[in-house]
């Protein structure tokens, strides 16, 4: 797949001038194996430092918001009455990868370099937005720096504490000297209304882009999901050998029972052309009671579905309690599923999807669209009534992990499908 260039701007340059900015947070944050740059915290404070001594050297305009995040745009466009908003996250999970949110970031620094070097105009003004908080492993709940700004933060996700120091997130924010006010009352902290569209580059977290052989995609949707942590499947414990079938209550055979018809019902919809990706990352029974010749009293899993579609969502959640409780009757045991964790899918939007889809078409010979499965601040934009759309990047070996590999030739075209998008046809 050949990258069609743009007049006037260096691949090469582009190229090592976003290396440098990896290159350069990544040695901010060391971790004993990949990167952690916590929410919130004085590394996170240090990386958005970085980035705004970088970008002034680079020309652009520097400003900090009321929830501590940078904005960066050409000189022209700092007093723009609205514009189009590039954004990311800077955070990362605890020994993580240094793409995963930086690169959105990266990707809008150099939609802005690009432009000003090569004289080329946008269509609107745009600016780049340096987010804080997105990941979920500091305070449990994701995307805080984007509800901060969209006044979506849930009152009990402000109380919430860190998992390190034990610190609540309101805490961690009077520290920084951002006040919390407006949070608590589910105010936007920024002005919507000059918002007109929000952007996001993020990299693939899974295999797709890889296996399909494709620098990058347009992302169609973010899915939605339901979860529970703690599903207790609780039976009877007997000896492995004096109990006959007919008498068991069996919390394994009823998870894996449960577990088979959940998976031939995605099977299902996906043959029917329905989204859906379901998880159970955890499972076991108590260590402490557990023996190859005892059935297990109680079984622990968790499960994550999602999807892109909200009606999908109600449908198994139906399902799953159906199917529960049948299985209970059959073979004694009891599901107990504990609280339910939810969040809403979020489309994006169809005119910026098409938009970025003929971008796409300029810039390589095989444009692609694609949903996602994981959650991404774009998702907040959506729902606060904001138009957005999201650019994926190939990625190898997953992301949340030391081993992220995101190529800078696959970044380079992603970042040039956002340029082709904004920039003014000549």
């Amino acid at each position: 797949m050949m990258l069609q260039s743009f007049k006037g701007h260096d691949d090469a340059a582009m190229g090592a001038l976003a290396a440098q900015v990896f290159d350069g947070i990544r040695a901010l944050s060391p971790d004993s194996a990949g990167v952690s740059r916590p929410a919130f915290s004085d590394i996170e404070t240090r990386t958005l430092d970085w980035l705004a001594d970088f970008a002034r050297t680079e020309g652009l305009h520097v400003e900090e918001d009321a929830g501590r995040n940078l904005l960066f745009c050409l000189p022209k466009d700092a007093q723009a009455e609205s514009w189009v908003l590039i954004g990311s996250h800077v955070d990362s999970v605890p020994m993580g990868g240094n793409y995963d949110g930086l690169a959105g970031v990266v990707a809008g620094l150099i939609v802005l370099i690009r432009a000003a070097r090569s004289g080329r105009s946008f269509r609107r003004p745009v600016k780049c937005l340096a987010m804080r908080g997105e990941e979920s492993a500091w305070f449990g709940a994701c995307y805080l720096g984007s509800k901060m700004l969209t006044g979506q933060l849930p009152d009990a996700e402000l109380a919430a504490a860190h998992k390190g120091d034990g610190r609540s997130l309101r805490d961690h924010l009077d520290g920084l000297g951002i006040d919390t006010a407006p949070l608590a009352a589910r105010t936007p902290i920024c002005d919507l209304s000059k918002i007109e569209g929000y952007l996001e580059l993020h990299i693939e977290q899974g295999p797709l882009l890889v296996e399909r052989g494709l620098p990058a995609a347009v992302v169609s949707g973010i899915r939605g999901n339901f979860r529970h942590r703690l599903v207790r499947c609780i039976g009877e414990a007997g000896h492995s050998g004096a109990v006959p079938r007919a008498y068991r209550h069996d919390p394994v055979l009823a998870f894996a029972e449960l577990m088979h018809r959940l998976d031939d019902t995605w099977d299902h919809l996906l043959r029917t052309g329905r989204d859906l990706v379901l998880t159970s990352g955890i499972v076991g029974t108590d260590p402490a009671s557990h023996a190859i010749s005892r059935i297990p009293d109680e079984l622990g899993f968790s499960l994550d579905i999602r999807s892109q579609d909200a009606a999908i969502l109600d449908q198994m959640r139906a399902y799953l309690r159906e199917q529960m409780d049948d299985i209970g009757r059959s073979r004694g045991v009891r599901f107990d599923t504990g609280a339910e964790v939810a969040v809403a899918p979020a489309l994006m939007d169809p005119t910026v999807i098409a938009g970025l889809e003929t971008a796409m078409a300029r810039v390589t010979d095989e444009p692609f669209t694609m949903p996602s499965g994981g959650g991404h601040d774009a998702a907040i934009f959506a729902q606060a009534g904001i138009p957005a759309g999201m650019v994926f990047v190939r990625n190898r070996n997953g992301s949340h992990n030391p081993d992220e590999a995101m190529e800078i030739g696959d970044f380079l075209v992603g970042t040039a499908i956002l340029s082709a998008y904004l920039e003014a046809e000549e």
